[in-house]
């Protein structure tokens, strides 16, 4: 699959999902929480790429099976990306103005509805992943909920956030950048990949390809978010550009050097597609994600 096609699959997997959520979290205009809706959905349809779904997509063609009983679980991932980039905007934490081109959460609805939005985003995206699922049997079904609540929180997503910050004034070595790029980046892309898997009823062997993966892929994804923070523009990345250096935060470009990161970057990819060796041609589209990853430009 070359990068035109992988767009439009893209593409596809956008309007998918994007049905889902507006029939997932219909808006709610006259009512006294009427507010918490209009935020959530400020930023649950405020643009992106929606790669979490598309990976679950591609995973489950992947391993045999089909979208269209599993929309609710692709929104649900949505959500509790969206959610954390509401959280990692506000001024406690990355403290920018700007997301998907336009002005952050807090900036439109303040502080403390972008919280509450952050946070009903979450509950709801669990709400909706605790529905049974026509096309999975109840076990299955359970075990990718439990995968995407680990990776959402302390056993990856939550817990690389929380080393990020907790030695932002301490030396960052790569061993330490890796560890937290693991569990804030790579841990909601395995999240995405590997529920496929488990919904599909894929065995160990797959499992833990789907789970190597992950893990590059999203390492790959994070060295070149760090390498477009310093090459990038606030337009062209739809957030503002230089904030990593602005915050003085050590990242992969700072580290080592914008040339290595990208040498790295290409390596991580690699290592990701090298991961698929025990899926055949099935899992192709997946194999097109790492290389776009290191080539993009936003």
């Amino acid at each position: 699959m070359n990068e035109k096609e992988l767009q439009s699959y893209l593409a596809e997997a956008s309007r998918d999902v994007e049905q889902a959520l507006d029939r997932l979290l219909p808006m709610r205009q006259i009512s006294p929480e009427a507010a918490i809706y209009f935020a959530m959905r400020y930023s649950l349809f405020g643009g992106g790429k929606r790669l979490r779904p598309a990976l679950f997509f591609a995973a489950l063609e992947a391993c045999g099976a089909k979208r269209d009983a599993y929309l609710d679980v692709a929104a649900a991932l949505e959500m509790i990306h969206t959610a954390s980039l509401i959280h990692d905007d506000m001024p406690e934490m990355d403290d920018d103005d700007l997301r998907r081109g336009r002005p952050s959460c807090h900036k439109v609805y303040g502080p403390a509805m972008a919280l509450l939005a952050g946070d009903g985003l979450f509950i709801h995206a669990f709400a909706v992943l605790s529905r049974p699922l026509p096309g999975a049997a109840p076990e299955r079904q359970l075990a990718a909920v439990r995968e995407i609540a680990l990776r959402s929180g302390l056993g990856g997503m939550v817990a690389g956030q929380a080393a990020e910050w907790d030695n932002m004034t301490r030396p960052v070595d790569q061993g330490l950048l890796e560890y937290i790029s693991r569990g804030k980046t790579s841990a909601l892309l395995i999240a995405a990949v590997k529920a496929a898997g488990l919904l599909a009823g894929a065995d160990g062997e797959k499992l833990q390809a789907l789970d190597d993966y992950g893990l590059h892929a999203g390492l790959a994804f994070q060295i070149i978010d760090d390498v477009l923070d310093v090459e990038g523009d606030d337009a062209t990345l739809g957030k503002p550009a230089g904030s990593d250096e602005e915050r003085g935060l050590v990242t992969f470009a700072s580290l080592l050097g914008c040339d290595e990161a990208r040498r790295q970057a290409e390596a991580e990819a690699e290592a990701a597609v090298a991961a698929l060796a025990v899926f055949g041609a099935e899992a192709d589209t997946l194999r097109a994600f790492p290389p776009f990853f290191v080539s993009r430009r936003h």
